[in-house]
């Protein structure tokens, strides 16, 4: 049926309708992230549902084919620039408010822009930094999680998670 080399993974329809999904639920993380501070929702479980767009990719396609999309190195740097911006603001907050409290929103919106996207000042940015932090630290624990299964395994495998 299939003509192609197996490269590891399920078959052709799972791997088809995962890649499918996975741009959808990436999209809908995503969305997530960026509107936690109008409803419900936010950093963490948006970063959780873009986490498991990746895991559904290597579960589908095999961790070979996978990491294309996202290799370990560019997970851990994008899981430490989200913990970086987190700080970035929180620290923002003690040097550029004039309170100079930690964490202090030292972005001031009007009130005709409440309730928008760009509304909440540091919030938004900081469920940006939430998310990177907490998508990708899922997807590092689920890569090491799935290297030890294939090390306790004897090193087979076939391209597996």
């Amino acid at each position: 049926m299939n003509d192609r080399p197996s490269s590891g993974g399920m078959s052709l329809v799972v791997k088809t309708v995962a890649r499918l999904l996975a741009a959808f639920i990436l999209l809908f993380g995503v969305d997530i992230v960026l509107h936690g501070h109008l409803t419900p929702g936010g950093g963490f479980s948006g970063g959780v549902i873009v986490g498991c767009a990746f895991i559904l990719l290597t579960l589908a396609e095999g961790r070979t084919v996978a990491r294309r999309a996202a290799s370990d190195g560019a997970a851990a740097i994008l899981d430490s620039a989200g913990a970086l911006l987190f700080l970035a603001l929180a620290v923002g907050g003690l040097c550029l408010s004039r309170e100079a409290v930690f964490f202090r929103n030292f972005i001031e919106t009007a009130q005709a822009q409440w309730f928008r996207l760009w509304s909440s000042g540091i919030v938004l940015l900081a469920n940006v930094g939430i998310g990177l932090k907490v998508g990708m630290s899922l997807l590092l624990v689920f890569s090491v999680l799935a290297a030890l299964r294939v090390a306790s395994r004897g090193g087979g495998g076939g391209g597996g998670p």
